[in-house]
């Protein structure tokens, strides 16, 4: 399988809301819904603005459906939000690093 097939399959983000500290409820446009824990990447240079509450609940999905960001240097891809996310309903939502 090549990437760009494997990269064809990820769904794209339909919506995401900042549901607490660090965590995002995500929709793609399969109707699947997952969590994502942004505790991980808060330890990289170029998400510690997302530390700050009200600037973390400014997420938004990128034209297309690509991805989400909360502004032009700060973003994550679907195949990030897709592969790490856990499905709503799950237990526990543990970081996925």
């Amino acid at each position: 399988m090549t990437l760009t097939f494997a990269m064809q399959r990820i769904p794209r983000v339909e919506s995401v809301a900042a549901i607490g500290p660090f965590r995002l409820r995500v929709r793609f446009v399969n109707g699947v819904e997952k969590l994502y824990d942004c505790r991980p990447v808060l330890d990289r240079p170029q998400f510690q603005l997302i530390k700050n509450e009200a600037f973390f609940r400014a997420v938004r999905v990128d034209p297309g459906g690509y991805g989400i960001s909360w502004n032009d240097d700060i973003d994550l891809s679907e195949y990030e939000l897709w592969t790490n996310g856990r499905l709503v309903g799950e237990e526990s939502l543990q970081p996925t690093r």
